[in-house]
């Protein structure tokens, strides 16, 4: 058994809006690190620390003994040999746009790398091949940039996450969701090749045929067998135009059959590969009035036609099913037909179906739209206590009673509720990333944003008490973005895959250097959690 110094914990106390942090002394860094090559790269001022103390969560704050802002990914395997290979290890935890929500990225007393600076002043970390359809891309790059990139050939990825200022590493590291996953996977199956920089710090190039072990553990791994430093990811020809459609629902039945039916593989189903883009969400009345999402897209006049279908039915949300279909001008008049067809098999109120026509770019950057709205309002940098779940299709309906009417009940809109499902065969049983087992299951999104502490207190109950809920009811829920403070749980989690994940860690990150954050490593080597 190896046995590792543990980190402290840090304590966290909330006033007003804000976090605020008792401050710890960090540990000393060996000395013998500021002798080496990369030393000037390395950074302890109060500052640089400070800057990746905490992420988009904003519900934890660690502070790092130091941040390392490397060159290159030979940087990055020079200074994770240099911790393999020291006496007492340094954990060392990657760092890319800081959008985790529980800390996951953080690395208390260890080094975070800023892993952006990769990118800094080169153009060589994004590379098109036309001829292949595919581009090589840094770990370190943003998926705006990639869009910006393949879009000047007429190209992009098939498989997006919702918001594009998220790193590609990053968004690998947990598997990368979004209204495409159903028909083309989530983003971890739409990759070739990646290079990676193991927990020795080796340098290995892996895909499917080379290295197949190292890539499939990557791929959802949560960062804990490897650091993502480049990632081969295909292409398509991209649309120039999407039509964009609403649709509302009184009823949770109607709502999740039509999804169901949309994302179906069956080729008999005239409405099979027509949608390319499918999301599902809960709309409070409150909402309605005060969100971005509502008001980037419904007209005033359709607000108050909304809000007054609610007060009809003496609701307190609808359900909204958003599809897209990409289209080029010459067959818009075809794809309005196709489209006509499809809303006729639909079961949403009728009157109620709303659409616009926006640029391919504009609709895949929508959310940054809403990031520059909460700016200003001051709203983007407040808690985020967000849950995210995988949850069969055999009991959505439970969770629709116990959580959505029940537990969260008549509570007003602070954030999205996203409620859409996937297909099992689309997703790499393989790679890290844990699903439920069922063929049909559920993104389930509470995207709530805490603007006062007694929200942000009554928000994470609620979240422990949705958790118990599942767990008390037999729900065999997956969570997305997994966040446990117990062996057991992340045993659970794991489930059969727990002891391949065990073997593989001892194999690609023997001295649970990386990405400690997690808190899985304590499971592994110690057998004891702080």
């Amino acid at each position: 058994m190896v046995s590792l110094p543990m980190p402290r914990s840090i304590t966290i106390s909330f006033t007003s809006l804000f976090i605020t942090t008792l401050f710890m002394s960090t540990l000393s860094l060996p000395q013998e690190l500021f002798a080496l090559d990369f030393s000037s790269k390395l950074r302890t001022d109060k500052q640089s620390l400070m800057s990746v103390a905490s992420d988009f969560g904003n519900l934890t704050e660690s502070i790092p003994a130091s941040v390392f802002y490397p060159s290159s990914p030979h940087d990055i395997a020079a200074v994770i040999r240099f911790s393999y290979t020291n006496s007492a290890p340094l954990f060392v935890s990657p760092r890319g746009h800081g959008h985790s929500i529980n800390g996951q990225t953080s690395c208390l007393d260890g080094m975070v790398i800023h892993m952006e600076s990769l990118g800094q002043d080169r153009t060589d970390r994004i590379n098109v091949s036309v001829a292949n359809r595919y581009m090589d891309v840094g770990g370190e790059q943003l998926w705006i940039n990639v869009l910006n990139t393949a879009r000047i050939h007429g190209l992009g990825p098939n498989s997006w996450t919702d918001y594009l200022y998220l790193t590609v590493g990053g968004t690998l590291s947990v598997g990368g969701i979004s209204g495409q996953t159903f028909q083309h996977g989530p983003q971890i199956s739409n990759v070739l090749e990646l290079d990676v920089i193991t927990g020795t710090g080796e340098q290995v190039t892996c895909s499917k045929t080379r290295n197949r072990d190292l890539f499939n553990a990557v791929l959802g791994g949560l960062g804990q067998f490897g650091i993502i430093t480049r990632a081969r990811i295909p292409l398509s020809p991209a649309p120039e135009k999407v039509k964009w459609v609403r649709l509302m629902y009184t009823d949770i039945v109607s709502f999740t059959r039509d999804q169901e039916h949309v994302i179906s593989v069956d080729e008999s189903e005239r409405v099979s590969g027509f949608v390319n883009f499918l999301e599902g969400s809960l709309l409070l009345e409150q909402g309605l009035i005060n969100s971005w999402r509502s008001s980037s897209f419904f007209s005033k006049n359709d607000i108050e036609r909304i809000v007054e279908l609610t007060a009809k039915h003496r609701l307190t949300a609808l359900y909204c099913l958003e599809l897209v279909v990409r289209y080029d001008e010459d067959i818009a008049t075809e794809v309005d037909q196709e489209l006509d067809l499809l809303l006729g098999d639909l079961r949403f109120v009728p009157g109620f179906a709303f659409a616009q026509e926006v640029t391919y770019v504009e609709f895949l950057d929508r959310v940054h739209d809403g990031e520059v709205k909460l700016q200003e309002a001051g709203q983007w940098q407040v808690p985020h206590p967000w849950l995210n779940l995988f949850v069969p299709k055999s009991r959505i309906l439970d969770f629709d009673a116990g959580v959505l009417k029940g537990i969260l009940g008549k509570d007003k809109a602070m954030g999205p509720i996203l409620i859409y499902p996937m297909n099992k065969n689309k997703w790499d049983s393989e790679m890290s990333a844990m699903i439920p087992d069922e063929e049909v299951f559920y993104a389930i999104g509470i995207l709530r944003s805490a603007t006062s502490r007694e929200k942000l207190e009554k928000m994470v109950d609620q979240n422990e008490k949705i958790l118990e809920f599942c767990s008390m009811e037999g729900i065999a829920f997956k969570q997305y973005l997994p966040h446990y403070r117990t062996k057991e749980g992340w045993m659970k989690h794991y489930g059969s895959k727990w002891d391949k994940f065990v073997e593989l860690k001892m194999k690609y990150d023997p001295k649970g250097i990386l990405a400690p954050g997690l808190k899985i490593y304590t499971s592994l080597l110690e057998d004891k959690y702080i």
